[in-house]
């Protein structure tokens, strides 16, 4: 990297979040004369009231967007919660405000385990932006997808530009973040994250294998080259991922296990939970985490 990219790389100081309208946070970078921005939006839009079996769903939509970028570079979603689950979400988001005090919330864990999803669901709860740091270093590119840049530049690459993107986020404040799956694997970006506090979202390989067969592995650079039908292509470098991931996975101040929230609610498996389930044992054990219950990470 020549010196004028570092330089443009290197925040020499720091301004607080700034609200600069409805649900819109702005972050400033002080640049050597200069300025960028990572401007995070996060808009709250509410469905009109449906009843259905007695229960009422309501329709969060979220989009965010980094610099001048517009709100579809950083994915975006509808997210529907039966009534009873808004509220315990809502209460559960209520009882950590006085603990977490405006850190950043990292979400950490394989391809496919739903990091995106329930970020929008735990940012949205707790008047938080949310960003997502693979799509951040896809605008760093121009506009390259993460499968585009493993196959140009190499995934080396790409893991330096995920390391630059951990360390402007870490100045940060009132973020919640999904991660890229091997962002684990750096020590360095461990250092980023526990500024804030981390979140580890515990999927089986089965039920991941599940979710990316169905539909498809051309955007996992690390999948699409395994031969086989999609599950069994899916299932068997999954395993191999985690297999040398788990332990880094483990630093995570947080642990949810999908499989001990499917078995605490009575599911019969993972595919039963859903996303709100996922936020509300997040926001629980960052909790339980931040009043040092537990030790150093804590199960759910």
């Amino acid at each position: 990297m020549d010196l004028k990219a570092a330089q443009r790389l290197q925040p020499s100081a720091v301004l607080q979040p700034q609200r600069i309208g409805r649900g819109a946070t702005i972050c400033r970078f002080g640049m050597s004369g200069q300025s960028q921005s990572l401007r995070v939006f996060v808009s709250a839009k509410f469905s009109s009231t449906v009843m259905h079996h007695r229960r009422r769903t309501t329709a969060l939509e979220v989009s965010s967007s980094y610099d001048n970028v517009s709100a579809s570079i950083l994915e975006s979603g509808s997210i529907h919660a039966p009534l009873d689950e808004e509220l315990i979400l809502k209460n559960v988001s209520q009882e950590i405000h006085p603990y977490i005090n405006g850190r950043c919330i990292y979400l950490v864990g394989m391809m496919g385990s739903g990091k995106t999803t329930v970020g929008k669901i735990m940012s949205q709860v707790l008047g938080y932006s949310f960003c997502d740091s693979d799509a951040l270093v896809e605008e760093e590119v121009g506009g390259n997808s993460v499968a585009d840049i493993f196959k140009q530049y190499g995934e080396t690459f790409f893991r330096n530009k995920e390391t630059e993107v951990l360390h402007k986020l870490s100045l940060m404040h009132r973020l919640v973040i999904s991660t890229g799956g091997g962002a684990v694997t750096r020590p360095i970006n461990w250092q980023y994250m526990h500024k804030g506090v981390s979140v580890w979202l515990d999927v089986p390989v089965e039920a991941l294998a599940q979710r990316i067969a169905a539909v498809g592995t051309n955007s996992r650079p690390l999948l699409d080259y395994e031969a086989g039908d999609p599950y069994t292509r899916a299932f068997m470098r999954l395993s191999a991922i985690f297999e040398e991931r788990g332990e880094a996975y483990a630093n995570a101040n947080a642990r949810v296990s999908l499989e001990n929230i499917a078995i605490k609610l009575g599911k019969r498996d993972v595919s039963e939970l859903s996303p709100t389930d996922i936020a509300i044992e997040a926001l629980e054990q960052i909790e339980k985490f931040l009043k040092g219950e537990g030790g150093y990470y804590v199960e759910c």
